[in-house]
């Protein structure tokens, strides 16, 4: 047995600690492969519903199910050893009762390995909250713009610019504090409200299109290496451009395929003499 103490990896309490020590860097991660190259670097992964719209071209979150949550947070797992990862529970399988987002929940923990749930919702969703950390169930919050509401708020935009915006987005996070969430994201609010918020609770805010002063980032992954062209929203930064890179590939790979100059030699089998 070895002296050495095998490197446990980090969970939602270990996240938790981070507020005031120093910002928490998260991203969206769908695959095996990328989540082996971005667990040296991230704090927690987020496999995010937007893996509905960025991998299986949907036009919203509202139609991924919970089997395709588990089938990419059972890939995110096998690809990662020390970031906490943390499973959105999609649209639909946790906001009819506590119960029926308990049993979600406890599914997607027990099928994935993964150390968080991530679920929408403010003051109406606390009490479900509290529920699941009760028993057992860490919860990630996400209060703000609220993706898989879309079909009612009207759309994909900015809150937080009338008082009436503003009064609930600081409800709904401190009722998801109340109730027991290790942290909170808010997407899409104006930057002096998020601001507010996150000196105001005592969990880590997690910022995607709100403010510099929360606790921690998230971006789409895509989004960061150039890939999903599709829409770029304000708040998204391309620390790479893959996309005319992935393009030029396979332009090439078509073109050499086309003149049979690939397959050469040097990727086949031979009879050996």
């Amino acid at each position: 047995m070895s002296v050495h103490a095998a490197k446990r990896r980090l969970a939602p309490a270990d996240i938790k600690a981070l507020k005031g020590e120093r910002p928490i860097v998260s991203l969206t991660a769908y695959t095996t492969p990328v989540a082996k190259l971005l667990d040296p670097h991230v704090d927690f992964m987020l496999v995010g519903d937007s893996l509905g719209m960025v991998l299986y071209g949907l036009d919203s979150t509202v139609g991924v199910t919970v089997e395709m949550m588990i089938a990419h947070g059972q890939a995110v797992m096998r690809g990662s050893s020390n970031a906490c990862v943390v499973v959105d529970l999609p649209f639909g399988s946790y906001q009819q009762s506590k119960e029926q987002a308990f049993e979600t929940a406890a599914r997607v923990l027990k099928e994935t390995g993964c150390s968080a749930v991530k679920l929408e919702g403010g003051g109406e969703m606390a009490e479900t909250v509290h529920f699941l950390t009760q028993r057992g169930i860490p919860v990630l919050g996400h209060v703000g713009l609220m993706p898989q509401l879309i079909n009612t708020t009207g759309g994909y935009r900015s809150l937080g610019r009338n008082d009436k915006e503003v009064e609930k987005i600081r409800k709904d996070a401190a009722a998801i504090e109340e109730a027991g969430a290790f942290a909170i994201v808010i997407e899409g609010t104006v930057e002096p409200v998020a601001r507010e918020i996150t000196a105001q609770v005592k969990v880590p805010t997690i910022g995607i299109g709100a403010s510099p002063a929360c606790d921690g980032q998230v971006l789409v992954v895509d989004d960061v290496l150039g890939i999903f062209t599709d829409f770029k929203p304000r708040f998204v930064k391309h620390f790479a451009n893959l996309a005319p890179l992935m393009s030029e590939a396979f332009a090439t790979y078509a073109a050499e395929v086309k003149a049979r100059s690939f397959p050469g030699p040097e990727h086949t089998f031979q009879l050996k003499r």
